[in-house]
Order: C-alpha cells, then structure tokens, then sequence
C-alpha cells in the first residue's frame, strides 16, 4: 500500500525524458562544441528543413523563442502601430504580449468553453464592430487546433491576415491538416515544457509563402539581406545550432511520446467515468482530428481546493491560466473589465492541468483519478 508521502508524480517529468535521450544529445551537443559554429549555420537550416516536413509546410524559420516567432510574423506580415489584431484573452501573455509591443492594439474575443480556444462566433461579432483589425492570431490552446476554417473565411472576407499561435500544439491537426499550415504564417515554441522543447529557448515559424519566409529570415538577423546590408528594421532572434541539435534528436521521438500523452488522456477520461468524479475533462472537438496534449486540463468545482488537496498526495498540477488577458493590470487602458468575457473568466477559475506526459504510467493515472474521486466523496471540497 503506497503512502501519501511515498508517491510523487510531477507534472512534467523532463529529468525522465531526458534519460532516454541522454546518450544520443550528448554526442550531438559535443559534436556542435567542436565544431564551434553556435549561431544558425547549417545545423539550423536542416532542423527548419526537418520542421518543415514535419509541420507540411514549405518553409521554416528558426528564430530565439516562441514569443519572438509571434512578433516577427507580426513583422512580417506589416502590421504596424494603430493596427488592431484580434485574439483570445485565455491564453499566455506572450500572444497579446507581442501585439502589443509590435505598437498594435490587442481586441480580445471569448473562447469556446469545450476546446478553451477562440469562438468563431464571438471573433465575427467583434470584426464586425472593429474596421481597424488588420490580423487575427488564433491560438491552438494546450495541444489543439482552433476551428479554423471559419476564422481564416472570416480573415479572407476582410482581406485580413492570420496568423497561428501553435506555441503549444506542434503535431496537431485540424481536419487532417497540420498546426501552422493553415493561415498565413505558424509560430512554435521550444520551451522545455512544451511536447517538443528544447534545453533552453528556441522557437520557429512556419510558412508557405516564399517571399513571407525570406522577409522572416532577415527579420530574425536585424532586417539583414546581406552583409551590413538591411532591408528592414528587425530584431535579434536567432536560433543557436546548440538547441537545434538537441531538438532534431528529440524530433525522432515527438511522435512517439505524442501517442503516450493521448494514451494518458484517454485513461484519464475512462477512470473518470469509471468512478463517476465531478470533472470536465478534456474531449477533443470533432474537427480536432489530432490533439497532442501538452496540457491535461480539467474543469472542476473548488479549483484551488482540488489543486492543495493533490499537492499534498504527491501530485503536481498546474493552473493555466487564472487572470485571463483582458484583465491584467497591463492592459488596463484597453478599456475591458470583468463580465466582458464571461467564458475565459470561468475558465480561469475552474481549469486544472494534470501530469500527462509520455513518462507516466498506467498507476500513476489511476492514482491521481482516485485522488480526485476521493477529494470529491470524503468532503474535502467543502472544508
């Protein structure tokens, strides 16, 4: 019989994952070290090659960080300070984050409570009161697709760029077709938390228009077209070859652990059915024909409750997100306030993501399902 004090399941096990690895980035990381080119070079150029394939796309762009990859497609695609983008106010900052420092303005329209992504209903109502949005960032939450279609229908009436926040959904699919291949340019991100992260920051930019991926490729290098030539004014964002060594050896894996993530989904649904727990757990919508799970999340009554009651059987669990966008105390002058987003704000306050990485196993899940059901039938919700 196994203690509370003798359990521990994190929520993300890299330590594990890294294990199994471990040889194999080891020689890649010593290969580049000899080889002393640290700074994009050709071990980048096959990792964008092999993002490319991978995400069924032409072209990729290796750039310094996921957040960076949303402010050069912004860049990018011209939009310019004044400009409006439309987006989701659940989500991480880093999506209304780059709008804005890109001089645009971010508008926020709610998101569907079953998939936490942007409403297309919801995006319609708000374009057809803001003449001035220029682009839409539709973002692909906790590893699935956002119902696309209808955006980029909406996004092509205006004239209107799209641009796809795939920080956390690197695999997925929407009605058979990758993340990142459906609007104008994709972002990801190489977090080490993400399904496919590096040992450090990295991120990548996905496209399948030729002059767009030549435009991002001098953006990342200060708007550079030759040496000490610049046709734009850019940035610094360039992906080491460090991190793109360790990332091609993890990308033989990704599918692979993606099949184990949704392994772990599904048994989390079935114990939670099996034992009747009081939770909403994560179904993908139909036209998600792929989720990749970088996040569990449950919807659950006492929320925070729940999350102490594991913290103290060994189980990690991490809230995303629980002040949604339009209220931070940065975005103040937007003008939003609490009930404009009703759906987000729920959100934010009963959603909970559990362990579901690949490392997990089949005792862990059913430990962590009867701790939930044990939180719920002894009480602990109302003490």
């Amino acid at each position: 019989m196994i203690t509370v004090s003798e359990k521990q399941i994190p929520l993300l096990d890299l330590r594990a994952q890294h294990q199994q690895i471990r040889d194999e980035v080891l020689e890649q990381i010593v290969r580049v070290v000899d080889s002393q080119k640290f700074i994009l070079g050709e071990e980048v150029q096959k990792f964008e090659a092999e993002i490319a394939t991978y995400c069924q796309t032409k072209y990729a762009v290796g750039c310094g960080s996921g957040s960076d990859a949303l402010s050069l497609a912004l860049m990018g695609l011209d939009i310019r300070p004044g400009d409006e983008v439309l987006t989701a106010p659940y989500t991480f900052f880093a999506t209304a984050g780059a709008i804005s420092r890109t001089g645009a303005i971010p508008v926020f329209a709610d998101v569907e409570e079953h998939t936490f992504n942007l409403d297309p209903n919801r995006a319609a109502d708000i374009l057809a009161s803001r003449p001035k949005v220029r682009a839409i960032i539709p973002v692909h939450l906790f590893g699935g697709c956002a119902d696309m279609d209808p955006i980029c229908a909406m996004a092509g009436e205006r004239g209107i760029a799209v641009i796809e926040d795939a920080a956390q959904s690197i695999g997925s699919e929407y009605k058979n077709r990758r993340a990142g291949t459906m609007g104008g340019v994709g972002c990801f991100s190489f977090f080490p938390s993400k399904n496919l992260g590096g040992y450090g920051d990295g991120g990548m930019l996905s496209t399948n228009d030729p002059s767009l991926a030549e435009r991002l490729a001098a953006l990342r290098v200060h708007g550079r077209t030759g040496k000490y030539f610049h046709q734009w004014i850019g940035i610094n964002s360039r992906l080491d070859a460090l991190q793109a060594a360790v990332l091609r050896v993890k990308l033989r894996y990704l599918d692979g652990w993606t099949s184990g993530r949704q392994r772990n989904a599904e048994r989390y649904r079935t114990e939670f059915a099996r034992l009747a727990v009081p939770v909403n757990s994560m179904e993908p919508a139909g036209y998600q024909t792929r989720h990749v799970y970088n996040q569990f999340v449950i919807r659950c009554p006492q929320r925070d409750a729940l999350q102490a009651y594991l913290k103290k059987r060994g189980i990690g669990s991490e809230v995303y997100y629980p002040l949604p966008l339009h209220l931070q105390p940065c975005f103040v002058d937007l003008g939003y306030k609490k009930g404009d987003f009703p759906v987000s704000e729920k959100l934010a306050t009963e959603s909970l993501a559990l362990p579901v990485h690949a490392e997990l196993d089949a005792d862990d899940i059913d430990y962590i399902a009867d701790s939930i059901q044990s939180f719920y039938a002894c009480g602990s919700a109302q003490s």
